[in-house]
């Protein structure tokens, strides 16, 4: 039997996806409308760093669909039913591949990702991937339809709520009245996801704990495999206020599971809305927090866990790609690495407390645990090593910057320390 005639008969995706990619011989990655990862290949060595992204993280990188949008292949991708060759951005690890929309009844269902790893897919192979692509559609419309039956109708008008699709507001009421759900007037969605999959027990506990507790009434949680997702509903006439049931959530939650267990979790807050079409847009804004954590593996409390105070953390990513495609490093930090593995100091993690905290000695030097005079020694220390201008704003926040990357990426550190031994 051909591999065509067998995909068409398959009913579970994943055996879809093995056998899309043995007859392309190349990785390929299916996701559903809003890039969150519903199946890959098991040629997982090759995938780039996108995908393997994408794989890790259970969605395709924020940054990447804004650039996908930004160049209309989304909008073709909704008009259009035939493939789309996308070509490579190295500078963001995404190599050229090529994509289809998978519908069902007119609408996009997904997307089937072929990454041309091996080599580029011929007429031939795109006629095949138009033609199994409704059948793909398809399957991803089953397994949404198996989520809604395991979900509570209430649950069922959210997850639409979130995933935009409700065209009008009258609509979404209409629903929201059949099964007696109330809507807020004002709210937040957090989402809380796991460092590990042996973790995922944890999540069982989170919705244990917020169904018993007193916030029952003012959150839903919808679940995935590993994410809880919960929308928070503040008070009408109260600004911020589902913002602070996030927030006190979040301490009940350490304090139930305890300290060390806590930082399992990670976890993002969208910014809080008013209106109900901008849900999914502070679900996303949540996401990315978590989406940034997952690249930089943030030590406890050191990164924030609300979109609104992300700041600087959000462009870690962006800023990663860029400068480890340049290979670049700076000379002043470089002294200082240098100086710490040589004489085991600790200049570097000074510097970085040190423009934290705005250049405030007091307060740099109680959160080091230090005397004032030893700070200063250091800040002098640093100066007699580097070219640093405490002066110079620009020049403090790109160092801080880089100090992000530093102690938050494994990986950034280490091409730091590569780079010790050409000196």
């Amino acid at each position: 039997m051909e591999a065509k005639d067998l995909i068409l008969q398959a009913e579970d995706i994943h055996k879809a996806t093995e056998l899309i990619s043995s007859k392309l011989g190349n990785p390929v990655i299916i996701e559903n409308k809003n890039f969150e990862l519903i199946s890959y290949s098991s040629s997982s060595d090759k995938f780039d760093q996108t995908q393997q992204k994408t794989i890790l993280t259970k969605k395709c990188p924020i940054f990447i669909i804004d650039r996908l949008k930004k160049e209309g292949i989304v909008h073709r991708l909704e008009k259009h039913s035939d493939p789309i060759r996308v070509q490579s951005m190295e500078e963001l690890g995404f190599h050229q591949r090529v994509v289809i929309a998978t519908k069902y009844l007119g609408n996009t269902m997904g997307y089937i990702w072929v990454q041309e790893s091996d080599h580029l897919l011929q007429s031939e192979e795109l006629a095949f991937l138009e033609e199994i692509s409704p059948h793909l559609g398809n399957l991803i419309n089953d397994i949404y339809a198996k989520v809604n039956v395991k979900k509570g109708k209430k649950e069922e008008v959210l997850w639409h709520l979130l995933q935009h699709e409700y065209g009008s507001e009258s609509q979404l009421r209409h629903d929201a009245s059949l099964v007696k759900l109330t809507l807020p007037e004002r709210f937040t969605v957090a989402v809380y996801s796991i460092t590990s999959p042996q973790y995922k027990p944890m999540l069982d506990d989170l919705e244990r704990l917020v169904h018993e507790s007193s916030f029952q009434t003012n959150i839903y949680t919808l679940k995935t495999e590993y994410q809880v997702i919960l929308i928070l509903y503040g008070k009408a006439d109260k600004p911020l206020s589902s913002l602070e049931l996030a927030r006190s959530l979040a301490e009940k939650v350490k304090e139930q599971t305890g300290e060390e267990q806590f930082y399992n979790f990670l976890i993002g807050v969208g910014k809080e809305y008013a209106s109900l079409h901008q849900m999914r847009k502070s679900f996303l804004e949540a996401s990315e927090v978590i989406e940034t954590a997952n690249f930089i593996s943030p030590r406890p409390e050191s990164m924030p866990r609300e979109f609104a105070q992300l700041g600087i953390y959000r462009y870690l990513p962006a800023l990663y790609e860029k400068n480890t495609s340049k290979d670049y490093y700076s000379d002043d930090l470089l002294s200082l690495i240098k100086n710490d593995v040589k004489k085991q100091t600790d200049l570097l993690r000074t510097l970085e407390v040190f423009l934290a905290n705005d250049g405030k000695g007091k307060q740099t030097a109680n959160e080091l645990f230090i005397h004032p005079n030893t700070l200063n020694y250091r800040i002098k220390k640093i100066q007699e090593l580097t070219t640093i201008d405490f002066n110079n704003f620009n020049m403090k926040v790109y160092l801080y910057t880089e100090l992000l990357l530093l102690n938050n990426v494994e990986a950034y550190y280490q091409r730091y320390k590569d780079a010790l031994k050409g000196i």
